[in-house]
């Protein structure tokens, strides 16, 4: 699968498809849906500390054997958390 990217304001190519993983709650479920859509060819994941589930992403990521940099990662974080 192809996925066309958009270069952002600041020379950043970032996919113009991703995959969310609101409200999957089971991590087991959520890291074998990433895997699979990192599979299928997906490189813009997206979540949050809220939903609870980001470790299952990484580690998704990390067994896709697909390098870092070619992931473009979003996540959301409350603003207590920002420091």
């Amino acid at each position: 699968m192809i996925i066309q990217s958009i270069k952002l304001n600041n020379n950043v190519e970032m996919p113009m498809k991703g995959v969310g993983v609101f409200q999957v709650d089971d991590l087991e479920l959520c890291e074998k849906s990433v895997l699979e859509a990192i599979e299928t060819g997906y490189r813009l994941l997206d979540t949050a500390f809220s939903y609870n589930n980001e470790a299952a992403v990484g580690e998704a990521i990390k067994k896709s054997g697909a390098p870092r940099e070619e992931h473009f990662i979003t996540t959301k974080a409350f603003i207590q958390q920002m420091g």
